[in-house]
């Protein structure tokens, strides 16, 4: 009997050791069969959704109950789940604490000494407005500073917030840092150390970050490809979640994290392969533990598109209590806010209606959900400023009106010039900030009859070389405000006499004044840039102008797509290129699949988009991409180059292609 007993004990030995996995190998997975403890002196350690690892350690396991994704299609939404607003103490112990979710668990795994403020989703969101995005930076490809931004300093930082912005997302792009591949997808320790720096560097001046993955969503996490490989995307994704979120999850409750940026896709399938990355997102997070079960977390839709995000959208089933919101982006009208087909104006009742009609059904679609716009813009590298300015304003005062929080859109180029620590379009950044306050501004009126032959601009007062000098009046949009002063580039306040306003907003300057800036022979150029200021709101900028056609010389071209090609401009105006009409020798529109613009009107038929071509104040950039539309064309091709101010067979000059 005790021979017996000796060998049902030895033999239970073996079988507990056989039943544990050795040291460095799985123990746990969402497909994982085999065994889920480890032998003594380790511990089973999450790693992602898809692979457990032993690792040295005497703590419990950490193996997440595995995730089921639900398929759920209704895009309605209750109200979000939300954390008290009390301050907690520091985690001092590793401890596994359960949600309301009985799909999953979160579980804290080391310490952080860093007290904590947690805010409801509602709260948070509320707070970013307004933000600004550190674009072209760290989601430059391959590496910071590969595209037109320097690496960032805290300098940006301490501006952005100076100017009155309350958050940035910061972008980043992981792809090109993975040092290891399946199943541990390891992100390059240099490169999650300068994340980090810059996370700190933006959250020690007092501003809200949200924290992304930003180009990986088209380089290696697109779900619509052909032939993508769904089981490394969703490893990888978990993978890189679980990273990012260990080294962040004890920085303070200003950190937001946001899953993917404007995931590709046009189907439910791929919706709903999002929705699972959704689900494996917040499974990563809260296994990493820290704050981050606690932390504002932003979702989204498919391209994170309003209209697709309330069509396929499911809110995630697991960990219920993680407070969350939806984030979409923003570029509407295609045509305006891409200067593409000729469109350079906006503001009428139509185009008020459509953007009032987007923001109200994503609201109506989820009611009591936080919401973010997370990029919107309207440039000034290309916009039309009375366009431009007027979008603004309505764009800040309706977002407002459905309590959307935004955050501005900026490569570089577009608003803060970070090397000269200078904001591009300071009008645009006023009208902003009023807006966001309530506070009704003034703005430069425009055409808005996009059937028109002409198209004027109150951003402007514009003269044309060889007319009589007369006195000339532009109109604004004063909005219950009046006008109080005008002031010159050197800060000299015009005279009273030199202009009249009336109670319409029509102002007029008198012939006298324009006389002391241009005759009918004076050069074409900019004149003068006036501020005007009024009794509330964003002051306002009017540039007096002298124009005629400009010239170039050279007018013809040979046919080529072996390096872009720049043409220098003589501008007799506006040192900018408004717009591009592009024709076959037969009157054919030389882009196929623009015969449609025939519809539109007449500034905006056969009319070339944005990224075919850009100007600069040196003249017309046409790329390589550019030059192969025009290549395409068994025909000689003529571009007719349009400037401000724009009138149909007027100011105009045009180059060939044969």
């Amino acid at each position: 009997m005790k021979t017996a007993a000796i060998f049902s004990v030895l033999s239970l030995a073996v079988e507990l050791v056989y039943s544990q996995a050795a040291g460095y190998t799985q123990c746990g997975g969402s497909s994982w069969t085999g065994a889920t403890t480890c032998v003594t002196g380790y511990v089973c350690q999450y790693q992602n959704t898809f692979y457990s690892q032993c690792i040295p350690g005497t703590a419990t396991t950490t193996v997440p109950t595995t995730l089921t994704t639900t398929t759920k299609s209704s895009t309605t939404s209750a109200t979000s789940i939300t954390t008290t607003s009390t301050t907690s103490k520091p985690i001092t112990s590793t401890t596994s604490s359960s949600k309301t979710s009985s799909a999953a668990t979160s579980t804290v795994q080391s310490a952080c000494t860093a007290a904590f403020t947690p805010v409801t989703a509602s709260a948070a969101f509320a707070a970013l407005n307004p933000g600004w995005n550190l674009g072209n930076t760290l989601d430059a490809v391959p590496d910071e500073g590969s595209w037109n931004n320097p690496a960032v300093t805290p300098a940006t930082f301490s501006a952005v917030k100076a100017e009155g912005f309350n958050s940035v997302r910061i972008p980043v792009t992981w792809a090109y840092h993975f040092v290891t591949s399946s199943p541990s997808w390891t992100v390059n320790t240099t490169w999650m150390d300068r994340v980090e720096t810059v996370v700190d560097q933006a959250l020690a001046t007092g501003l809200y970050v949200i924290l992304n993955v930003h180009h990986d969503s088209w380089i290696w996490a697109d779900v619509s490809a052909g032939g993508a490989n769904l089981t490394m995307i969703e490893e990888k994704f978990s993978a890189l979640w679980s990273q990012i979120a260990t080294r962040m999850k004890c920085k303070s409750s200003k950190l937001l994290f946001e899953a993917i940026n404007e995931p590709p896709g046009t189907t439910q399938e791929n919706a709903n392969e999002l929705n699972k990355l959704n689900t494996i997102f917040l499974a990563a997070i809260n296994q990493a533990g820290g704050y981050n079960p606690q932390r504002v977390v932003s979702l989204s839709g498919l391209q994170m598109n309003s209209g697709y995000t309330q069509q396929w959208f499911t809110k995630p089933t697991t960990y219920t209590s993680q407070p969350w919101g939806l984030q979409f982006h923003y570029y509407s009208p295609y045509m305006l806010i891409s200067d593409a087909w000729g469109d350079t104006i906006w503001g009428s009742d139509a185009d008020k209606a459509s953007l009032t009609s987007d923001f109200q059904q994503f609201a109506g679609n989820f009611t009591g959900i936080p919401t973010l716009i997370g990029e919107w813009q309207a440039t000034p590298n290309f916009v039309e400023a009375a366009a431009r300015w007027k979008y603004t304003d309505f764009f800040v005062k309706t977002a407002k009106s459905f309590n959307f929080a935004h955050v501005l859109w900026d490569n570089g180029l577009d608003f803060y010039d970070r090397p000269t620590n200078t904001w591009i379009d300071p009008i645009s950044m006023s009208i902003l900030f009023n807006g966001i306050k309530g506070v009704s501004n003034s703005l430069p009126d425009s055409s808005t009859d996009y059937l028109a032959t002409s198209w004027n601009s109150s951003a402007y007062l514009f003269h044309k070389v060889g007319d009589a000098v007369v006195a000339q009046s532009v109109s604004y949009l004063l909005n219950g405000n009046t006008l109080t002063s005008i002031k010159t580039s050197t800060g000299t306040t015009l005279a009273t006499t030199s202009y009249s306003m009336s109670s319409s907003g029509v102002l007029t300057f008198t012939q006298a004044y324009l006389a002391t800036l241009y005759s009918a022979t004076t050069a074409a150029g900019i004149k003068a840039t006036l501020t005007l200021t009024f009794s509330a709101g964003a002051p306002s900028q009017l540039q007096i102008v002298q124009w005629a056609t400009p010239t170039l010389s050279q007018t013809s071209f040979t046919k080529q797509t072996a390096a872009d090609l720049t043409i220098p401009i003589n501008y007799a105006g506006l040192p900018q290129v408004a717009a591009i009409k592009a024709l076959n020798a037969d009157g054919s529109y030389m882009v196929s699949g623009d015969d449609w613009t025939q519809y539109l009107g007449p500034l905006q038929q056969a009319r070339w988009t944005w990224g075919s071509w850009s100007s600069s104040s040196a003249g017309l950039t046409i790329p390589v991409s550019g030059l192969t539309v025009i290549s395409s064309s068994s025909q000689k091709v003529t571009l007719t180059l349009e400037f401000f101010p724009r009138i149909q067979g007027q100011n105009s000059v045009n180059i060939t292609f044969t």
